[in-house]
C-alpha cells in the first residue's frame, strides 16, 4: 500500500502516507484553496436562495493556474464564440469554484483527521464519496502545478524533460510533486475502477 492507493473491502480506497507527505498534500490543498479564493457566503440577513443565483465573472481569470482550472467553454477564436463563452461563465463559474474547494477541503479534513502510527506516518481511508473529492482535488493540483511549470505534453512522455531536470534545477522539487500526485491519481482511479 506505500505510495500507492488500494481497494478498501466494501469500497472506498486507502494509502499509506508518511508525515512528508501528509504535510505536502495538506500544504499544496491549503494553497489551491488560496488560490480558488473564499466562497461567497450570504450576508448576514440575506436570501440564501438569492446567492444560488448569483452571477458570476463573464471574464477568463487573468492567472494562468486559474485560467486553466477555469477555461473559455467555447474557446475565443471569433466574437460569437467570445461572448457564448462569457456568458456560459457566469452562470457555471461560481458553481465550479465552490466544488473545487469543497474537493480541496475534503483533502485537508481528511488529512488533519489522521492517527499518526508511531514515526511511520499513517494509513488514510477515504470513503467512495471522499475518493470522488480526492480526485477532483488531485486534478486541480497537477493543472495548477503544470501550469506554473509550463508542462507539455511531450514533458510527460516517458523520454520527456521533466525525468531529466538536474538536481539543482529549482523547478525539481515541484516536478517531483507534480510526478507523485499524478501516480496518486492514477492508483486512486485504477483502485475505483475496481469497485
Amino acid at each position: 500500500m506505500a505510495g500507492h492507493f488500494e481497494a478498501n473491502p466494501g469500497g472506498g480506497a486507502s494509502v499509506a502516507l508518511d508525515e512528508v507527505e501528509v504535510a505536502i498534500l495538506r500544504s499544496l490543498a491549503v494553497q489551491l484553496l488560496e488560490l480558488i479564493g473564499p466562497g461567497d457566503e450570504p450576508a448576514e440577513g440575506e436570501d440564501p436562495l438569492a446567492a444560488l443565483f448569483a452571477e458570476g465573472p463573464s471574464e477568463p481569470p487573468s492567472d494562468p493556474a486559474l485560467a486553466r482550472l477555469f477555461p473559455e467553454a467555447y474557446g475565443d477564436a471569433d466574437k460569437e464564440l467570445r461572448e457564448a463563452s462569457a456568458e456560459f461563465r457566469r452562470f457555471t463559474e461560481n458553481d465550479l469554484r465552490t466544488r473545487k474547494r469543497d474537493d480541496a477541503l475534503a483533502v485537508v479534513r481528511s488529512l488533519d483527521a489522521l492517527a499518526p502510527v508511531a514515526d511511520s506516518g499513517a494509513v488514510l481511508t477515504l470513503t467512495g464519496d471522499e475518493c470522488h473529492h480526492w480526485l477532483g482535488s488531485l486534478n486541480d493540483l497537477r493543472l495548477t502545478i503544470g501550469t506554473r511549470l509550463e508542462v507539455s505534453d511531450e514533458d510527460e512522455g516517458q523520454d520527456g524533460s521533466l525525468y531529466r531536470l538536474p538536481d539543482d534545477d529549482p523547478r525539481k522539487p515541484m516536478v517531483m510533486a507534480y510526478l507523485w500526485l499524478g501516480a496518486l491519481q492514477e492508483t486512486l482511479v485504477e483502485t475505483l475502477m475496481q469497485d
